[in-house]
């Protein structure tokens, strides 16, 4: 019996590469038949195997290298060989034993006959704790992969993946500055105390749990993973909205080797910008120990004028990562990681007029938003089933400053200049788990602790007193025990049902400043967060499920209206979702329709003072429809569409009050997505051209009628261009190509959202050019 992998239908292009030319491989430490089909996957070609290959365990296999040579590397030592049949085609047979010195002559045998291509190798998925079929995951579930040279070239961060993905949706106050949210789980435009609905990760290590989107830049990255819906029984409190996962490339073992690369932007009607990254790989210990190094800095070009200060609300980025891979012998691997990364912007980025790009003169409102993060993490066999122990810590700090000589005169400080909020973030994040099969049901089981620590701190500048004064103080200690599981088991050929819980013990500390005294209140919650989903395989290449999730948020303090304390409760999420998968030869399809529950909603209030408090505001309900589609036309031509449909309401207030039009903020009512990319060849290059349109419908900033304001009605836009001439990339793109000038966020100073109106326009036409090149 020939046995084949294969990938999708491989271009000429990717035929040329797979005949002679080196490929970037990363195949991770598994089993033999698992590693073959990977290596299929990524060099897109097809791979035959007389018979079945041994269930061998394959050390990891990462570098520059022919796929003739990554197969031998494989194969070393199994008794069985490669030998290339087709200029994309390999077939894996017995190795021969040395005839006998006077044997006769074999009779040769016929050459065999090309090896027909099979259906494409399953697309492999890691947010859902374990690498998973994406055609067995009962879960919505969007991919963004970034290409080997398209991370050569400088990228940005959170909003370029926001272009890309249904559901995703992110406030437009600045880098750095961003709350993010997913299907609909909008709980305020303010930042605050309460714990974030979307938990971002890098890798398997947590990065946030109450602090805005850090931003990530993504430079060196293999792609981003977004699992939308409540993931309260795999990833615990604070997940209502779902999980927003950055692969970064790991180190590679037998490889020396660095990238390098740098561009040039031009805002229109604004400033110049610039930004520059390097790679570097390095093998410490032959195939056993490498180390991997990225490094970026860029300057933004700002787009506001401030009076007479023009281009005022320019930032810089600056960041870097170590990466430490170890694989001993048995299959396992240990990685050891950190990052850092530094936003700072001058200024803030709205305006008082719709369509504007200037403003009166005020005060600079700067922000500051610096990470980082140390991580650790091991994998490997234990017995037939395999373990993976992680643990991460953060610091971050995020410093936003405001123009105070209006909306501050109720803190009784005589000319109040700026009103200063500086946050710290600590997050301490150890997981454990252990996985297998048990015949034909898989399963995981798990065991967590995180503990994070908030601290805000506001203080009011005065223009005549030295001496600013503390007019907010709030510090929240919170951790989580748990131990959480995944089963999933057949029910029929095609019908299997997964069922998952985590069951939690949490506790809250807040400690407030109530008449300049701190008061500590404890709070503590257990409870189980479940999950259940049926999943129908049509076919080899699709799927329907139907699914079940949960999450909460715990509850806390926070000071009333008359000074004192008061307690607000646990909010509770619940979503059903049914869902369609299907795989189109070279095209993709994906249907998705979700209903949600949300009960004592916490969200941060904006309060006349200026200051923000936690509180229940009430119960909401969510229901929505996402649909996404790809399909590449011929070799040359790919084409992707997607569109959202989300109703979101709070339809009853913290007293049992029914309300009506109470739109839930930030998230538009109705979005629109299209891509059309060209690839070519000129010469020896390879280039191709992408077109990227994105409509963002009418949105509102909050459900509170005083504050609320209509928003969104906005096209982005980006027209790009790269060639890719051996080791060389060129890129050239262009932002905002109509000159639009949409309203895309309705806040940016809160100490004057109550007396006055603010716009914050989509950036003005930009155009950028880069160059990278690997060495």
């Amino acid at each position: 019996m020939l046995a084949i992998a294969s990938s999708i239908l491989p271009t000429e292009a990717f035929a040329q590469q797979a005949r002679s030319e080196r490929q970037q491989i990363d195949i991770s430490a598994g089993t033999l038949p698992r590693a073959v089909a990977e290596l299929a996957r990524e060099a897109h070609v097809s791979i035959g195997t007389e018979g079945s290959l041994p269930n061998t365990r394959t050390r990891a296999l990462r570098g520059r290298i022919t796929v003739s040579e990554a197969l031998a590397r494989l194969l070393r030592g199994s008794g069985w060989v490669a030998r290339q049949v087709g200029p994309t085609a390999w077939r894996i047979e017995p190795a021969l034993l040395p005839e006998p010195t006077l044997a006769p002559a074999p009779t040769p045998a016929p050459a065999p006959a090309p090896v027909p291509l099979a259906p494409p190798q399953p697309i492999m998925v890691t947010a859902a704790k374990t690498a998973r079929d994406y055609l067995t995951l009962p879960a919505a579930l969007a991919r963004v992969d970034l290409s080997d040279e398209v991370s050569l070239l400088p990228q940005q961060g959170s909003s370029s993946v926001a272009m890309q993905v249904e559901g995703l949706s992110l406030t437009a106050a600045g880098a750095g500055r961003n709350r993010m949210f997913l299907r609909g789980v909008a709980d305020s435009p303010f930042t605050g105390e309460s714990q974030t609905t979307v938990a971002v990760m890098l890798d398997s290590a947590r990065v946030t749990y109450s602090a805005p989107d850090p931003d990530l830049w993504l430079v060196d990255v293999e792609g981003m993973e977004v699992l939308k819906g409540p993931q309260g029984s795999l990833y615990g409190v604070g997940t209502l909205g779902g999980i927003y996962q950055i692969r970064t490339r790991r180190p590679q073992q037998g490889e020396t080797s660095m990238a390098m690369s740098g561009g040039l932007e031009a805002v229109g009607h604004g400033d110049i910008g610039y930004g520059g990254q390097v790679v570097g790989n390095l093998p410490l210990a032959g195939d056993t120990v490498a180390l991997r190094l990225v490094g970026y800095g860029m300057r933004e070009g700002g787009w506001v004028d401030t009076g007479a200060r023009a281009d005022s609300n320019s930032l810089t980025v600056s960041g870097g990562r170590a990466a430490l891979a170890i694989e001993p012998e048995g299959g396992w691997r240990i990685d050891l990681s950190g990052m850092a990364q530094r936003i700072n912007s001058n200024d803030s980025q709205y305006v008082y007029a719709e369509g504007a790009r200037q403003r009166p003169a005020q005060l600079p409102e700067p922000h500051d938003n610096d990470i980082t993060l140390v991580a650790a993490h091991a994998a490997g066999p234990l017995g037939a089933l395999t373990l993976a122990l992680d643990s991460s810590y953060v610091w971050h700090e995020v410093g936003d400053t405001f123009d105070a000589t209006q909306g501050a005169e109720s803190f009784g400080v005589a000319d109040p200049r700026l009103l200063h909020d500086d946050r710290e973030y600590r997050v301490w994040n150890s997981e454990a788990l252990l996985s297998g099969e048990f015949g034909p049901v898989s399963w995981l089981l798990g065991a967590a602790h995180l503990q994070a620590r908030q601290t805000l701190v506001s203080t009011l500048e005065s223009a005549t007193d030295p001496a600013a004064a503390v007019v907010d103080d709030d510090r929240r200690k919170s951790t989580e025990s748990a131990l959480f599981g995944n089963l999933r088991l057949p029910l029929l050929t095609d019908l299997s049902l997964e069922l998952g819980a985590r069951l939690f013990a949490g506790t809250v500390r807040d400690t407030r400043l109530v008449n300049g005294v701190p008061v500590v209140e404890d709070l503590h919650r257990t409870g189980l967060t479940p999950s259940a989903a049926l999943s129908w395989r049509l076919s080899d290449t699709g799927m329907t499920y139907l699914r079940y999730g949960s999450a909460l948020r715990q509850g806390g303090v926070e000071i009333g209206a008359g000074g004192e304390l008061e307690p607000f409760d646990s909010d509770e999420l619940a979503t059903l979702e049914a869902g369609w998968r299907q795989l189109m030869g070279a095209g993709q399809l994906e249907l998705s329709l979700f209903a949600t529950q949300w009960n004592h909603v916490q969200s941060d209030v904006l309060q006349p003072d200026g200051l923000i408090e936690t509180m229940n505001v009430g119960d909401a309900r969510i229901v929505g429809v996402e649909a996404s589609w790809s399909r590449d036309f011929g070799e040359h031509w790919h084409v992707a569409a997607g569109g959202t449909l989300t109703e979101g309401h709070l339809y009853r207030d913290a007293e049992e009050v029914r309300l009506s039009d109470r739109s839930l903020p930030v998230v538009p009512e109705y979005t629109l997505r299209g891509e059309v990319e060209h690839r070519f060849a000129l010469g020896r290059a390879e280039g191709q051209v992408n077109l990227r349109l994105n409509y963002l419908g009418p949105a509102h900033l909050s459900f509170d009628p005083l504050l609320d304001r209509d928003m969104g009605n906005a096209l982005l836009s980006q027209l790009s261009a790269r060639v890719l001439l051996g080791d060389l990339a060129l890129g050239l793109a262009v932002e905002n190509l109509f000159a639009r000038n949409d309203d895309t966020f309705a806040l940016g100073n809160r100490l004057r959202l109550f007396t006055t109106e603010q716009f914050t326009p989509v950036r003005p036409t930009t155009a950028s050019f880069s160059v990278g090149y690997r060495f």
